[in-house]
Formats: structure tokens, sequence, C-alpha cells
């Protein structure tokens, strides 16, 4: 296995931990959140949350570039700047899905509790985002050389 693909895989597999924890242990604490069963199930959460929050994503990404062409960039003025709130605000979306599509395992009494929910998972984002790292190491180191 090249070495690329192997740090790939340990990152998701961290990432998977942290938030299969974050369901766990972070998640019972929050007032309005409630999460049955075991640590077993807090991983298949957090890997349908992974799913489910990519398709967030993409739709997000989908609507924004549609915007921002349909409006010959105007619309970036309102866009750049929902997207630095929409790095908290997307994995809420995603967790109330996850909680619409398991709700035996996760539930919320409103959006409060999914927008201090969502906190962990942007930290937890933010920590495992080692492909941005990389690539702003690989573009720097890249710089350096010219």
């Amino acid at each position: 296995m090249p070495m690329g693909k192997f740090r790939q895989m340990t990152r998701f597999l961290i990432r998977l931990l942290l938030i299969a924890s974050a369901f766990y242990f972070v998640f019972p604490e929050i007032p309005g959140v409630t999460f049955h069963g075991t640590f077993v199930h807090a991983a298949v959460a957090g890997l349908v949350f992974v799913v489910v929050a990519w398709v967030v994503e993409l739709v997000a990404i989908a609507i924004s570039a549609m915007l921002a062409v349909g409006t010959l960039g105007l619309a970036l003025v309102i866009l750049i700047p929902a997207w630095l709130l929409g790095f908290w605000i997307l994995p809420a979306v995603g967790l109330k899905y996850l909680a619409m599509m398991m709700p035996e395992t996760l539930s919320f009494t409103g959006w409060t509790p999914v927008l201090y929910a969502s906190l962990p998972m942007l930290v937890i984002g933010v920590i495992t985002s080692g492909d941005v790292h990389e690539k702003a190491r690989k573009s720097r180191d890249d710089a350096k050389k010219k």
C-alpha cells in the first residue's frame, strides 16, 4: 500500500474514532441530546455521519457554485462569509439528518442542542483535515524552492 493511501486511511480511522468518542462521551453531556447505545453503535453512527456530512457538503457546494455562476460572481459577497459560518452549520445539518435516520440511537430536542453538538464535530473536522494541511505545506515548500 502506498504511503499516501496509508496516511489517508489512518486519518479516516482516527477521525471515525474521534467522532464515535464524541457521540458516546460528549453528546450525552449536552442538554437536549440523547444517545442510546454502545461504543459500537457510536462507531456506526460516526460512519453514517461521515457519509451524511459528505452529501450535505456536496449539496452546499453545488448550490454555491450555481449561485456564483448565476449572479456572475456577485453572490460571492454573501457566500464567502456564509462558508465560514457553514463550517459550523453543515455538521449541524448532518447531525439533524443522522438523527432522522437513526432516531432510536440519536435524538435532539431542537436546533440549539444540534448546534452545540456540532461544535465538537467542527473541532474534529479541523483537527483531522490533514489533506488541507499537507497541501498547504507542499505549496509552501514549493514556493521556498523557487
